[in-house]
């Protein structure tokens, strides 16, 4: 049948939404707010779909509906944040997601079937609406992500998403996702149960239509979702069974979340009152609960951290013409091997990955192709997009012909080769005699050598710069972008451009040795090791951080990175920051070095790693702690130690690392308080509920936290003197981030 609107579009409601009528009685309502980038549910939008729903209910000739998005990338992509900011109080937000409900709930209650056209971000108060409708068909598209991500906001869903979800998808799966956040598919989501069908992006509206009338006509019934396996069906489906999984999940949320993070057990509460009470009982917990979390300053901390992270993937420097189609990669070792899946995977650009010998070009393949295969296992991408990943990367290494020929198509070069001076110049002259086109800017994922020493080398300086990936490059989002003093503003854009593409978060940082977040974590890591020579025990002091937010505890972190970088690091990080990088004695670490504790690679540091499938399991090294104990400082003891109270702990690993965070801002080598925030939570995991460094201060009060490092730098030496900026801000009674 013709699906021509008929005369009747003329009547549609004005404003983010609009209806167009098909011959036989189909309303397509498209969501399209001209005002926002993706579509969101703030208060026009909601206001306009109260119209929307009056319509449905009043106007007899519309047999049935299809809401879409007029959007390419978003169907809704949740509610509008800043509405939870404009709350004074938690009755207020309660009373936001009781009108949330209510508007739901009336959706759901239509006599007339509405059809959800998903194509693009279905997010959080998105996927609300989703759930509300009544038959959900599902874009193929690779922009289509649909998840209920609130408790990254510190929050639940709140408009009847803990209610509506568990009855689609089942309860665990329900929980899962909720408290996690976790992102799926089109397909995945048709596994699952959220979506009745699935469609490709060019036949969802035709699909669509076709469901409507069916629907509407009864030729089309929604299947009943399938039977669960015995025992889901067994822990679901009965009051003994439900018990049993309630009471695990909440001590999996315990263990897991503890009490920094109350959203996941809200969630679970919610849901049980729910499964327990009733839709509206659950929705009045939920309700409850919305506005209780939306006013703790855990949430209102990782709100901020969310905008804060938005701001950050907005390049404010020249943007180039067109993205980097290109990019040459040299060193295909763990860190170069990263950045080239990052590039064509997530910018899509063909990788030209070359390596000094064909073996260690092979591992890095191998390490791409290896990834690639773990995402298709576990669902996350189909066995043709992985292959199409693998096939953008193009690999050389010396002896294979070819690279000469290649070399003047990239639009960026990327060395991460071994962190030595002269060999990176040398990269850099070989580069440039090759071919290197004169507008490609040469990009350097050094950790810690000065970008204006690496731009000696070339005959363009100017379009040198340094781009400092995490590792894992894969998992950790962000990246430091370093330009020197003579680095073009156009080859940042480019730089930063292009780390916008791969998925990361950007900040750009001066160039100095350590640049922010490695400079940051210099002196932290100095404290754990003088913590320990003062008698604390690794496992308490990996333990107490990690109680403090931090994901990993300063010693293991130690063991990861190897302790032969974690001493090179603090020997560089000495030489230029002086008395800031004191308080213990680090030629602990090369005696551990000569003794082979090289930390996780070799099986031990200052803990002893276990073999195959049980690698993960670690206990102390009695060597490592008998070698410690050769170091402690005079008048210490372990028995003196466990005295310490782990606040006193974990303030002055904090301080350490706060004072770095200030004296980077007070000397310009990052832009702004919020570039410190997001560089310390995505670089190194500062505990996001805190709300980064300069949140925390705010927090503490700078006065109070001047205090307390003037008291500690009395004690303990005057690596704890307070900065001149915190002094001001002390005495001005400022904030850092005077709006929140």
């Amino acid at each position: 049948m013709a699906d021509k609107p008929a005369a009747a579009a003329a009547a549609a409601p004005a404003g983010p939404t609009s209806i167009e009528m098909t011959e036989d009685g189909i309303a397509i309502i498209t969501m399209n707010d001209l005002s926002e980038r993706m579509n969101v549910l703030n208060k026009g939008m909601m206001e306009a779909f109260e119209g929307v729903l009056n319509k449905l209910e009043s106007d007899s000739s519309i047999r049935a509906a299809v809401l879409m998005s007029g959007k390419d990338d978003s169907w809704v992509a949740g509610a509008d944040i800043r509405m939870l900011d404009a709350c004074k109080s938690a009755e207020e937000l309660a009373t936001l997601a009781r009108t949330g409900q209510k508007m739901m709930d009336r959706l759901a209650g239509l006599k007339k079937p509405v059809v959800a056209a998903i194509n693009g971000f279905c997010l959080g108060g998105g996927a609300e609406l989703a759930m509300a409708c009544h038959y959900r068909i599902v874009s193929t598209g690779s922009k289509t992500k649909i998840g209920l991500p609130e408790v990254q906001l510190g929050l639940l869903p709140g408009s009847g998403g803990t209610q509506r979800l568990p009855k689609l998808v089942g309860i665990q799966n329900a929980v899962t996702m909720m408290t996690t956040g976790q992102q799926l598919d089109a397909k995945r989501a048709k596994r699952n149960g959220f979506a009745d069908s699935v469609a490709d992006p060019f036949a969802l509206r035709d699909a669509a239509l076709q469901a409507a009338r069916g629907l509407a006509d009864g030729s089309l019934k929604r299947k009943p979702k399938a039977q669960p396996l015995v025992p889901t069906r067994l822990l679901e489906g009965t009051s003994i069974g439900r018990n049993v999984l309630f009471d695990q999940a909440g001590k999996m949320i315990a263990k897991k979340a503890g009490t920094a993070y109350p959203a996941p057990m809200e969630i679970l509460n919610a849901v049980r009152a729910g499964v327990e009470g009733g839709h509206a009982k659950g929705q009045e917990v939920e309700a409850a609960a919305f506005g209780k979390l939306g006013m703790t300053s855990v949430s209102a901390a990782l709100r901020s951290i969310y905008f804060a992270q938005t701001a950050a993937k907005k390049n404010p420097f020249p943007k180039p013409a067109e993205p980097a189609s290109t990019v040459a990669v040299l060193g295909a070792g763990l860190m170069g091997a990263g950045i080239a899946e990052v590039t064509a995977h997530k910018a899509a650009a063909t990788v030209l990955l070359r390596d000094k010998t064909l073996e260690g070009l092979s591992r890095g393949e191998k390490q791409i192709s290896g990834n690639m295969d773990k995402k298709v296992s576990r669902r996350r991408m189909t066995k043709a997009a992985a292959d199409a990943v693998t096939s953008r990367v193009l690999g050389f290494c010396d002896g294979v012909p070819g690279w000469d020929r290649q070399l003047p198509r990239a639009d960026v070069v990327v060395e991460a080769v071994f962190e030595d001076l002269g060999l990176k110049h040398s990269v850099i002259k070989e580069l440039e005699a090759t071919g290197l086109r004169p507008d490609a800017i040469l990009a350097s994922n050094t950790s810690a050598l000065p970008i204006a020493d690496l731009a000696k080398a070339s005959k363009h300086p100017e379009r040198v710069i340094g781009m400092h990936y995490f590792s894992p490059v894969d998992k950790m989002p962000l990246l430091e972008v370093i330009p020197h003093a003579g680095t073009s503003d156009a080859v940042v854009g480019r730089a930063f451009d292009l780390g916008l593409k791969q998925g990361k978060t950007v900040i750009v940082v001066k160039d100095v040795p350590g640049f922010y977040v490695n400079r940051c974590l210099g002196p932290f890591m100095a404290e754990a090791f003088a913590l320990m020579q003062e008698g604390v025990e690794a496992e308490r002091l990996d333990k107490v951080m990690r109680d403090f937010g931090f994901p990993v505890g300063p010693v293991t972190l130690a063991d990861e990175v190897g302790i032969d970088v974690a001493s090179h690091v603090n020997s560089f990080l000495t030489e230029h920051l002086g008395e800031r990088m004191g308080g213990s004695d680090a030629t602990v670490l090369r005696d551990m070095m000569d003794r082979g504790m090289m930390g996780r690679k070799s099986g031990k540091g200052f803990f002893v790693y276990g073999k195959g499938k049980g690698k993960g399991a670690k206990t102390v090294n009695p060597d490592a702690k008998a070698l410690l104990a050769k170091y402690l400082k005079k008048g210490a003891s372990v028995e003196a130690a466990a005295a310490m109270d782990d606040a006193t702990i974990q303030d002055r690993m904090a301080g350490r690392f706060l004072i770095e965070a200030l004296l980077c801002l007070q000397d310009g080598i990052i832009r702004s308080p919020t570039d410190g925030d997001v560089g310390a939570i995505f670089g190194i995991g500062f505990p996001p509920f805190r709300g980064g460094p300069f949140r925390h201060i705010d927090a503490v009060g700078a006065d109070n936290l001047r205090n307390q490092l003037r008291g500690f730098a009395a004690k303990y030496g005057p690596q704890f003197n307070p900065p001149r900026i915190l002094n001001e801000y002390a005495d001005a009674k400022k904030r850092f981030h005077p709006s929140e």
